[in-house]
């Protein structure tokens, strides 16, 4: 009877090797942030091929939202904000972004990102990172004007209000009111930043 061996190198992927990966790809956003990350320095750090993390995960961006546990996809929001008129831009974003909150999931997953945005600097500086890269640059692309990355933020600072009003504090009648009346609302406001 001969003992197994083990070849020199990286470990092969086991029962919870995604788990592994997603622990280090946390740690290594948290340290260095998401654009000094990169799918080798995570690999690394989890002692698995940069191969197996590609593996499970089709890009950095992927392995960020699944490591943040994002529940929406931010680039196909992104798509979806810059892919239609320019005039209908602010109804996009809205229905975008409450169409998140609005599913249990999302609101659940939602909740917990902004209390961990807001109890922890590191995870602040993650996102902030994350959402710029994946919606904030795109967008302010689209909008070709000398201000765009201004004038997104401001959309940010809207709806992050909205969240934190709708569904964090439950302040009414904004708490309960129909979902479409809030977009009919919100998206002039979103729309007078980006392009007023």
């Amino acid at each position: 009877m001969t003992a197994s061996r083990r070849t020199p190198g990286r470990r092969p992927g086991g029962p919870d090797t995604r788990g592994e990966i997603l622990q280090a790809a946390r740690e290594s956003f948290a340290d260095k942030g998401f654009a000094a990350t990169s799918i080798r320095a995570v690999a690394r750090q989890a002692e698995v091929d940069a191969a197996l993390v590609h593996h499970y995960f089709d890009s950095k961006e992927e392995l960020f939202i699944e490591a943040m546990a994002i529940p929406v996809d931010p680039r196909l929001i992104a798509a979806n904000i810059v892919g239609g008129p320019r005039e209908e831009t602010g109804r996009r974003i809205a229905t975008a972004f409450l169409g998140v909150w609005e599913s249990p999931e999302g609101q659940q997953r939602m909740k917990a990102l902004f209390r961990s945005v807001v109890s922890s600097d590191e995870v602040a500086r993650m996102m902030r990172e994350g959402i710029t890269q994946m919606i904030v640059q795109p967008v302010s692309q689209m909008l070709d004007v000398p201000d765009a990355q201004l004038r997104v933020s401001l959309v940010a600072t809207q709806l992050v209000g909205v969240a934190v009003v709708r569904y964090l504090v439950g302040l009414e009648p904004v708490a309960s009111v129909d979902v479409g009346v809030l977009i009919d609302r919100l998206a002039p406001v979103l729309q007078q930043y980006l392009t007023g």
